[in-house]
Formats: C-alpha cells, sequence, structure tokens
C-alpha cells in the first residue's frame, strides 16, 4: 500500500465514524430532517429488534419522531465500532460495514428510566457528497425500566 492509500483509508475511517456521531446525535436531538440526510435514498432501516418497525428510512424517522416524543431525555452512546471497508485490491472500496455496541439511556416524559444495550449494523455506501447509510439494523440484546412504569 502507499502513503496514498493509507491516507485515503483513513479519511474514510474518520468520516465513517463521524457518520455514525451524527447518527446518534440526530435520534438523541429530535433532529429527523438531519436523521433522513445521513441515509441513501432507498436506505432501509430496522428497529424491530429493539421493539420498533423495519422499513424505509422516511417510515422510520416518522414513527422514531413519534415515539422518541415520550422519551424528552436521550443519549445513545455508541463504542467498540468495528469498521471494515471494502478492499479492492489494497485500495478502499466504495461499501463498508460497521458492528458497534449501544448503550441507550432515555428518561421518560414521565419519570421512568429507560435503559437499553445492544448492537447495532451499519451498511454504508460512498456517494457523491460522502458515505451515506444503506441500512441499520438494531439488535438489542438487553433492556432495563425503573420508576413509575416498572414494578422496581
Amino acid at each position: 500500500m502507499t502513503q496514498r492509500v493509507n491516507l485515503a483509508t483513513v479519511m474514510d475511517r474518520l468520516a465513517i465514524d463521524e457518520l455514525i456521531t451524527r447518527y446518534a446525535v440526530a435520534v438523541d436531538d429530535a433532529d429527523w430532517p438531519g436523521y433522513r440526510e445521513l441515509f441513501m435514498a432507498d436506505a432501509h432501516a430496522d428497529y424491530r429488534d429493539a421493539g420498533g418497525i423495519a422499513g424505509t428510512v422516511a417510515e422510520v424517522a416518522d414513527w422514531l419522531a413519534e415515539t422518541m416524543r415520550a422519551f424528552p431525555v436521550r443519549q445513545h452512546l455508541i463504542v467498540n465500532r468495528r469498521v471494515s471497508i471494502e478492499d479492492l485490491g489494497g485500495y478502499p472500496g466504495d461499501s463498508a460495514e460497521v458492528f458497534a455496541d449501544y448503550v441507550n439511556p432515555m428518561r421518560g416524559d414521565t419519570g421512568e428510566d429507560f435503559v437499553s444495550g445492544g448492537r447495532y449494523a451499519f451498511a454504508l455506501s460512498r456517494a457523491d457528497g460522502g458515505w451515506r447509510l444503506r441500512t441499520v439494523v438494531v439488535h438489542e440484546k438487553w433492556r432495563r425500566v425503573t420508576g413509575p412504569l416498572s414494578a422496581e
């Protein structure tokens, strides 16, 4: 690999990391237009494993906008990111996958605390404007609710 290829790969990894961070911030800040902009036009999101829906980005963004109203305080923490960029014989390609763990604490509007954790599977494509999400799949592994909605 040349230094130029190494630099391109590093730049791609930084851009992908920024995209995943922007995803978490868009959900936490209820920035649904910003959420939609992170995706390819034909992208798909699947939140079924966490009790949600699967569908087009527009459908899922509308569902998230409605659902997240019940949780005015949110903080998605996406960590342990494993980035794999398509390898075209030593050169970075135009697709990538990211597997990343998450912890998602939220405070409900009636005072309950909701915390869940699991793993995201992201598929990305390079577009004219940079990297964009093709698919997002949430694999929830655990959840805990405390406060008014729970028996604790």
